[in-house]
């Protein structure tokens, strides 16, 4: 019965926590339109019924779609500048103050200089997270994590930033190249969503949400060795548009339940490792920092199957 109201208890309290956050505050509370309203919907104003009204109340129609929009000035913008001189878009908005060339007919989705911007603006409050720790493993609080190892942060908006937990990291060291989804590619929880190498090796990782690749994190990507060292904050991997993100919590884990989910998987572990690492860590050592190569005994596929649910060889 204890077991039971105590899984209650843990249910209950897995809702959507907003990244740097301090209130979960509706988005017409923000803008002064409303005294005070908390956020109820997971930050998904698509499918929340006080969004509805308000825009009802407003006169605000719900068919203005940025798809719907966005062709009209890449139209103009097309019919007014031709040929090898046409200004970027950021420049004539003022967006950037240096001048730049499109040499991509205004089709800014395919442009790696427009992602980065977008890229700086996601990024530009990020704050580091509050940590805890799990068996000796670092974890974010506030963060959402899958049975896969990777983490979920939901952030005012509606966004979900998306990165590999410190387990992985000292699991598989440092990997050599990681193969994120391209922009605008769907991904679907429970299902691979991109991989990683080291030494001859892939790995596939399972999506810890359903949704669609807004930005990738370049940086980390080129160099794969500042997941390593932060992985909860500079080492994040993508940020997606999810769809239906409440359905998203009920496979993930969340406060005291991550923790002794982590607790849980740091056991298995060190039973794979043997029995010396299990009394090493019964004094409090540190985990080891790259499993993989310190007991290549286990094998790569063994870790793979055992802690990313994944069988990519």
């Amino acid at each position: 019965m204890n077991k039971l109201f105590q899984k209650v208890k843990n249910r209950s309290k897995k809702r959507v926590q907003g990244f740097n956050v301090v209130v979960n505050e509706c988005i017409w509370m923000k803008a002064g339109v409303v005294n005070f309203r908390e956020c109820d919907n997971s930050f998904d104003c698509t499918t929340c019924p006080f969004d509805r009204g308000m825009r009802k109340t407003m006169g605000i129609s719900d068919q203005l779609k940025t798809e719907q929009t966005a062709p009209r000035w890449v139209e103009h913008l097309q019919r007014k500048y031709s040929g090898a001189s046409r200004p970027c878009r950021h420049a004539l908005t003022g967006r950037v103050d240096d001048p730049k060339i499109c040499s991509l007919n205004y089709e800014c989705y395919h442009c790696a200089f427009d992602q980065m911007l977008d890229e700086v603006d996601m990024v530009r409050n990020l704050e580091s997270p509050r940590y805890v720790s799990a068996s000796g493993y670092k974890m974010a609080a506030g963060y959402y994590y899958h049975m896969g190892h990777s983490w979920s942060c939901f952030e005012h908006g509606g966004r979900v930033r998306v990165g590999w937990d410190d387990f992985l990291m000292k699991v598989f060291g440092t990997v050599k190249t990681i193969n994120l989804p391209p922009l605008g590619e769907k991904i679907q929880q429970n299902k691979v969503g991109w991989s990683f190498t080291k030494n001859g090796h892939e790995a596939a990782i399972l999506s810890p949400v359903t949704g669609t690749i807004l930005a990738v994190n370049h940086r980390a990507v080129d160099h794969p060795e500042i997941l390593q060292a932060d992985p909860y904050h500079t080492g994040w991997l993508f940020i997606i548009e999810p769809v239906m993100p409440k359905r998203n919590l009920k496979s993930l884990y969340y406060g005291d339940e991550s923790i002794q989910w982590m607790e849980k998987e740091s056991q298995r572990l060190l039973e794979l490792m043997g029995p010396e690492y299990k009394d090493l860590a019964a004094t409090g050592a540190r985990p080891v920092s790259d499993v993989h190569a310190a007991c290549p005994e286990i094998g790569w596929d063994t870790l793979v199957q055992n802690f990313l649910r994944t069988g990519l060889k």
